[in-house]
C-alpha cells in the first residue's frame, strides 16, 4: 500500500513567545543561517584550486511586525537598551497547523533589539499602523 500524501503546512498560523510571554505578530521573516567559506591553498599544492574550509557562522536578523496596540511592551524593551545596555531573550516561533497543532518550532538564542521602526502616517490610507522590530541574535535551532 503507498503512503499517503503529506502537504506542506501553510505558513499563515503561527505563535511567537518573545522571553516569557507570547505575542502576536502580523508577520516574522529574516531567520536564516549561513557558514561562510573560507579559501586556503598552500604553493606545494598539487591541485590548483584552492580548498574551501568551513568559516565563521552567520544569523540573519529577524524582523517581528505587528499592528500597532496599546502595549508598548516592545518599544520599552528596544529602548532600555539604550539606556542599561541589551537585555538578551529566548524567542521561540512556532508553525501551527489549522487545528491549532504545533507542527515545527524554531528557537532563537540571545536575542536583543537592534532596531526599532514605528509606522508610517497617510491620512489618505485605510491600511493598519505597522510597528516593527528588528533582532540580532547568536543562533538559532528547529526544535521541532
Amino acid at each position: 500500500m503507498a503512503d499517503p500524501v503529506v502537504y506542506p503546512i501553510a505558513k499563515y498560523k503561527y505563535k511567537v513567545q518573545v522571553g516569557d510571554k507570547e505575542a502576536g505578530f502580523s508577520e516574522v521573516t529574516g531567520y536564516d543561517a549561513s557558514i561562510e567559506p573560507t579559501e586556503y591553498r598552500e604553493g606545494n599544492m598539487a591541485a590548483l584550486t584552492p580548498l574551501k574550509v568551513a568559516g565563521i557562522r552567520k544569523y540573519g536578523n529577524i524582523t517581528l511586525k505587528w499592528g500597532v496596540t496599546g502595549s508598548k511592551e516592545l518599544y520599552d524593551w528596544m529602548s532600555k537598551s539604550f539606556d542599561k545596555g541589551v537585555e538578551r531573550k529566548t524567542v521561540v516561533i512556532t508553525l501551527l497547523d489549522d487545528d491549532n497543532k504545533e507542527i515545527a518550532a524554531w528557537q532563537i538564542i540571545q536575542a536583543w533589539p537592534t532596531k526599532y521602526t514605528g509606522p508610517e502616517f497617510n491620512a489618505t490610507s485605510s491600511d493598519v499602523a505597522i510597528e516593527s522590530l528588528e533582532l540580532a541574535h547568536e543562533g538559532m535551532t528547529r526544535t521541532k
